[in-house]
């Protein structure tokens, strides 16, 4: 019941959720169906084909262990210093109003349409041994990241930076400047309102872009092994060890893809509130 006076219009109320009523046209039914099928299919025969027999044996295997802390060390790594790098720049973004800012970010977001292992070849280019940087890390510091553990970590940043940046960016965008400018009025300085204002409101939108960072940085391929290569211990993390199981032992490959979808399931159903539920 409104409590508005006569003549004036009382607060909106949400409206409630439009679903389309009576049977839906099987034009759109039938390729709905399909597009299910085709998403759902290739993860079923995934889970049907596993060896659940020996599937504890293979995953206490050496190999396996030692590519699964590999990857799960690099990815974390890896995430570290995108939040160390990134969340700056989404602030910049968001915040800063400078010449080029659009072109800024447009050339961010390049690695989440770029294919790896174009990445890969840009970072051998820029960062190998002569590179353009690469040539004078080595020679003055003596500093060589292609073809080791470093090298994962610098490929998985490329292409995993971009979701912490697009995913901070936007929570800087949405949160209410006003509390901002409390703060900046009764004498707090730039660094201040952002360590003790901004960072705290827009701490969600970091934390789903680390751990959506986290988990693309675990699934890293191709860039990984153009620029880090492919050697045991060193640089074959797991979707690389799923890469050559697959050609000899194809059991291993399943319960390495196991392991992989076992992880985006989770990330999922921790991100469900932001990524998955109905509006």
């Amino acid at each position: 019941m409104s409590t508005s006076a006569p003549g004036i219009p009382g607060p909106a109320e949400p409206a409630p959720d439009r679903v389309v009523s009576g049977r839906p046209p099987w034009m759109l039914v039938v390729p709905a169906v399909a597009g299910l099928a085709f998403l759902v299919l290739p993860l079923a025969g995934l889970l049907i084909r596993a060896p659940w027999s020996t599937l504890p044996a293979r995953l206490a295997e050496p190999h396996v262990l030692e590519a699964l802390r590999l990857s799960l060390v690099s990815a974390t790594v890896a995430t570290a210093c995108c939040l160390l790098l990134g969340v700056p720049l989404a602030w910049l973004l968001a915040r800063v109003r400078f010449p080029g800012r659009r072109l800024v970010r447009a050339l961010v977001t390049v690695p989440l349409v770029l294919p790896p292992v174009v990445g890969g070849v840009a970072l051998l280019l820029v960062l190998g041994r002569r590179g353009l940087v690469g040539q004078w890390l080595e020679s003055a510091f003596g500093v060589t990241l292609p073809f080791t553990t470093a090298g994962v970590v610098v490929a998985e940043m490329f292409v995993a930076m971009p979701f912490l940046v697009i995913s901070v960016e936007g929570a800087l965008r949405g949160a209410d400047q006003r509390f901002e400018e409390a703060a900046a009025t009764l004498g707090a300085s730039r660094w201040t309102v952002f360590r003790r204002v901004t960072l705290p409101m827009v701490m969600p939108g970091v934390v789903a872009g680390a751990v959506l960072c986290w988990a693309r940085a675990l699934g890293e391929f191709g860039a990984t092994i153009t620029f880090a290569g492919n050697f045991p211990g060193t640089t074959r993390t797991m979707p690389l060890a799923v890469y050559l199981a697959l050609e000899t032992e194809p059991e291993a490959a399943i319960v390495l893809s196991l392991v992989l979808l076992a992880v985006s399931v989770i990330i999922l159903a921790a991100l469900r509130d932001r990524w998955v539920s109905a509006p």
